[in-house]
C-alpha cells in the first residue's frame, strides 16, 4: 500500500494511499524541508541495523517524494507524527531566523537612509550677493527672481532703509529666500553696525544690530634714517597710522622741513579685530616724537561729552589754530626771504612766503578754519586762494593748478579741508605752492611764526585728565626708557585696560 503525505503551513497532515510497492514499503510525497528530515531519519535507521527490511530504500524517488520501508499503518502514523514535530521545530527556527533577517535588513536600511540624509547636502536658504558696478537694489531683486512687490514693501519702510539706495561696488547683501519669497535681509553698514530686515504677516520690519570689535593694544618705535614714511613703514606702521601721526604733530612739526636724521618716534596704538580677523587700525592712543632732540608727547583723551582730541601730558592741546604745513611730504624749494632775487624777473624782489615743491595735482589743505575772500587769478600769483581767519590772521595759496569743488569767494572752509591742487599758474618755473601767513596784514615767516593755540584742558578738569592719562605716560616712559613719572596718589588703582575701556 502506498500513501501520499502533505505537510501544510498549518501543520495538519493528510496521508493518501497511492499504491503498494513490491517490498511492502510505503511511498510518501513530502514537501519542502521535510524530505531532508525524513530521509535523514531513516538513513540513520529506526530499527535493527541488520534487518534488511529496516534498511532505507531510496530508489524510484520523484521530486519532493521518497520511498520509505515501513511494516505497518501504525508505523506510518508514528513516522508522520515525528516528522511533523521535527518540521514544526525547524519551521519555527526558520521563521525566527527569517524575522531576524528582515529586522536586520530593515535596521540596515534605516541606517543607510540616515547616512544618506546626513551625507545629502543641506540647501542653505541664505544667499550672499556682492554689489557690482552699476548695480541697484532693483537689479539685484530681479536677478534673484524676487517680485517688484517685495521691493516696494521693503523700500516703503522709509528713512531706515534709505541706505540701500546708495549701494557701492564690493558691498555685500545677504538674502534669506524660500520659494522665491524674501524672508530676511542683512546688510553690514560698517564693521560694527548691521541693518536687519525680516518679514512677518506679509510685512517687513527693520532693526539694527551693533557689535563691539575686539581691540588689541600694540606699540612700535623707530629711528628716522631717510624719511618719516619709509622709517615708519620699516617699523610696521600702516599708511593710516603714519597719517594719524602726521596729523597729531602737524601743528608743531613741519614734516617737509623739520625732520632730521636721528629723529625718533614711539607709538602706542590699537588694532581692531572682528571674528579673529584684523579689520582695521584703531586710533593712536599715545605717542612720542623726538625732533631735533626735543620730545613731543601726545595722549588721546575722551571728554565726558564724547569729544576726542590729543593733548600734551600737561593738558595743552596738540591742535593749534593753524597747521604748520598746507601740503604733506613735499620739499621746500624757496624760503621766506625779503631780499631774494626773482628767478623769472631776475631782480631783487622780496619773497614773503614759502614755496613747497610738489607734483601737479598734489592736494592743498587749509591751515585753519576760515572764510574764502579770494578765489581767482591774481597777477603773477596765478590762480590764488586767500583765507581770512577771524579778524587777525589770513593765509595765501598761490600758483594753483585748479580749485577744489565748492571753493569760491564767501564759502567757509575747515582746517585740513582740501581747497585746491598744486600747479604752476602765474610766474612760476615749475609746479609748487606759494604759501603766505599774515598777522594783521603783515607777512610773517610761516616756518617760524608762533601759532596760536586752541583751548586746553581746564584747570577744573586737569586732575581727572591726569588720572586717566597717567597710565599712557607711564607706558611711554617704559617704552622710551625714561624714568616713570610719579603717578598721582589715588584711592583707586589705575590700569591700562581701564583707560582703554573708558576711551572707547
Amino acid at each position: 500500500m502506498t500513501y501520499r503525505v502533505y505537510i501544510k503551513k498549518d501543520y495538519k497532515n493528510k496521508v493518501e494511499r497511492i499504491g503498494e510497492a513490491s517490498n511492502h514499503s510505503y511511498f510518501f510525497k513530502v514537501s519542502g524541508f521535510l524530505v531532508l528530515i525524513i530521509s535523514t531519519y531513516f538513513m540513520l535507521g529506526t530499527g535493527s541495523s541488520d534487518s534488511p527490511e529496516s534498511a532505507p530504500l531510496l530508489t524510484s524517488v520523484t521530486p519532493n517524494a521518497i520511498k520509505i520501508p515501513i511494516t505497518s499503518h501504525d508505523q506510518v502514523t508514528n513516522f508522520v507524527t515525528e516528522a511533523i514535530e521535527l518540521q514544526n521545530i525547524n519551521e519555527e527556527s526558520f521563521i525566527d531566523a527569517e524575522l531576524e533577517d528582515e529586522f536586520s535588513l530593515a535596521l540596515d536600511e534605516s541606517v543607510s537612509e540616515k547616512d544618506a540624509l546626513e551625507k545629502e547636502p543641506t540647501i542653505d536658504p541664505w544667499q550672499s550677493i556682492t554689489v557690482k558696478s552699476g548695480d541697484s537694489l532693483a537689479l539685484i531683486f530681479s536677478r534673484l527672481s524676487l517680485s517688484p512687490a517685495s521691493l516696494y514693501k521693503l523700500m516703503s519702510l522709509g528713512k531706515e532703509v534709505s541706505i540701500l539706495k546708495r549701494l557701492q561696488p564690493g558691498q555685500q547683501l545677504n538674502f534669506h529666500i524660500v520659494d522665491n519669497e524674501l524672508l530676511r535681509l542683512k546688510y553690514e553698514m560698517n564693521l560694527t553696525r548691521t541693518l536687519n530686515v525680516s518679514k512677518a504677516d506679509d510685512k517687513f520690519k527693520v532693526d539694527f544690530s551693533q557689535i563691539e570689535l575686539e581691540k588689541i593694544v600694540k606699540n612700535s618705535n623707530g629711528i628716522i634714517n631717510d624719511s618719516l614714511f619709509l622709517s615708519a613703514k620699516r617699523a610696521g606702521l600702516s599708511d593710516n597710522l603714519i597719517m594719524q601721526l602726521v596729523g597729531i604733530y602737524g601743528w608743531d612739526i613741519d614734516f617737509a622741513l623739520d625732520i632730521r636724521q636721528g629723529d625718533s618716534f614711539t607709538v602706542i596704538y590699537e588694532e581692531q579685530y572682528k571674528d579673529g580677523i584684523k579689520v582695521s587700525d584703531g586710533p593712536i592712543i599715545a605717542a612720542q616724537f623726538v625732533n631735533r632732540n626735543i620730545p613731543y608727547r601726545a595722549v588721546r583723551y575722551t571728554h565726558e561729552g564724547g569729544h576726542v582730541d590729543y593733548y600734551a601730558d600737561n593738558g595743552d592741546s596738540m591742535r593749534k589754530a593753524f597747521l604748520r604745513t598746507p601740503v604733506e611730504f613735499s620739499r621746500i624749494s624757496s624760503r621766506f626771504n625779503l631780499k631774494r632775487k626773482h628767478p623769472i624777473l631776475n631782480k631783487i624782489r622780496a619773497h614773503r612766503g614759502v614755496d613747497y615743491a610738489a607734483s601737479t595735482g598734489t592736494p592743498i589743505k587749509a591751515t585753519g578754519d576760515g572764510t574764502v575772500v579770494h578765489a581767482s587769478r591774481k597777477g603773477g600769483y596765478g590762480r590764488t586762494i586767500i583765507l581770512k581767519h577771524g579778524g587777525k590772521y589770513s593765509t595765501v595759496y598761490a600758483h594753483l593748478h585748479r580749485y577744489a569743488k565748492g571753493v569760491r569767494s564767501g564759502s567757509r572752509v575747515k582746517q585740513g579741508q582740501i581747497i585746491g591742487y598744486v600747479g604752476k599758474s602765474g610766474l612760476a618755473t615749475g609746479p609748487h605752492l606759494h604759501y603766505e601767513f599774515r598777522v594783521n596784514g603783515v607777512h610773517r615767516n610761516p616756518l617760524t611764526v608762533k601759532l596760536p593755540k586752541v583751548e586746553s584742558i581746564s584747570k577744573k578738569a586737569l586732575a581727572e585728565f591726569k588720572i586717566k592719562t597717567n597710565p599712557m605716560i607711564v607706558e611711554l616712559d617704559r617704552l622710551t626708557g625714561k624714568s616713570a613719572i610719579a603717578i598721582q596718589q589715588t584711592n583707586t588703582s589705575i590700569k591700562l585696560s581701564d583707560f582703554l575701556m573708558e576711551d572707547g
